[in-house]
């Protein structure tokens, strides 16, 4: 914490009358709350259960000057070895949906597998693309996430956020500005609360044939079966990031245990062991490679904590 944050023991105090003594741990190793496997502990890690508990440990950070860091399904997300000094808000306890004929509204920390699940159980249509997306809710409204042709911007009707000034607010999805990889609610510093999707009615038998599908294509062409944080750089306008990657012979290439995927260039996986310093070497190797054979500088998608 920062010389300026409240003693860490009071704060940890405090955040348990919000949250409850048992969503509230201190030391919580990161790797065991992201897809990449890696990273050390968090000081306090909280698990809000609803809106308001989420907006008052906010609050309380913001008061007591506490760096804090909005969690998700930790799918995009690369963690420092030395952890995060601050506030680990988890937003694991906020996974309820609730539909309305054909609107489903998800609080931000439901998986979009299982939105997508819930949606066909339903016979409802439209989230098929994100039946393979590593990720949540929230975190997909951020970053308008999509896959196979299709986006959060298709199907979203509205989201409601905390906005940076502490307010819960609902927003419809025409002043989101949703456009690839990129959000009003990122630009501003919002966090998300939950969302409301529009879908269609269809055939409860043929939306799971095409998502299962999708999840065929996406098994046979990403190297899924290693820990990694999706797709490591953002495409570059013009070009493909893997097929960048792979012309520049670095396709398996290795560095401590980071790796290249073989599978799909476009991935950094972990094969073991790998540390955030691995990671980031591999990284900055690639983006240098890349530029010097075509160019390009690739920039990042997956974001960046505790460095």
């Amino acid at each position: 914490m920062s010389e300026n944050s409240a003693n860490l023991g009071l704060l940890a105090q405090r955040l348990c009358q919000i949250a409850g003594d048992g969503n509230v741990r201190t030391a919580e190793p990161l790797s065991e709350h992201t897809t990449f496997e890696i990273g050390g502990p968090a000081a306090l890690f909280v698990t809000p259960g609803d809106a308001q508990e989420m907006r008052d440990c906010i609050a309380l950070c913001r008061e007591t000057e506490a760096p804090f860091f909005v969690l998700g399904a930790g799918s995009n997300l690369l963690v420092s070895d030395d952890g995060f000094d601050g506030v680990i808000i988890a937003l694991s306890g906020m996974d309820g949906i609730a539909v309305d004929g054909c609107e489903m509204t998800c609080q931000a920390g439901v998986l979009l597998k299982d939105a997508s699940e819930k949606a066909c159980e339903l016979g409802l249509s439209g989230l098929e693309f994100a039946c393979g997306i590593p990720g949540t809710v929230g975190g997909a409204c951020f970053m308008n996430a999509g896959a196979y042709g299709g986006c959060m911007a298709d199907v979203l009707k509205e989201v409601t956020v905390i906005t940076a000034d502490g307010e819960i607010e609902t927003l419809g999805v025409d002043v989101l500005d949703l456009g690839y990889r990129h959000s009003r609610i990122a630009d501003e510093g919002m966090l998300v609360v939950s969302a409301t999707f529009t879908l269609v009615p269809g055939d409860a038998a043929e939306i799971r044939a095409k998502m299962d599908d999708l999840t065929e294509q996406r098994t046979s062409k990403q190297p899924l079966e290693l820990p990694s944080a999706g797709s490591t750089f953002k495409r570059p306008e013009g070009y493909f990031a893997g097929k960048l990657i792979s012309d520049a012979g670095l396709k398996g290439f290795q560095l401590g245990g980071a790796a290249v995927s073989s599978k799909h260039a476009g991935f950094v996986v972990n094969v073991g062991g790998a540390t955030a310093a691995d990671v980031c070497a591999l990284i900055a190797h690639v983006q240098d490679e890349v530029e010097r054979q075509f160019g390009v500088r690739l920039e990042p998608e997956v974001r960046m904590l505790g460095f």
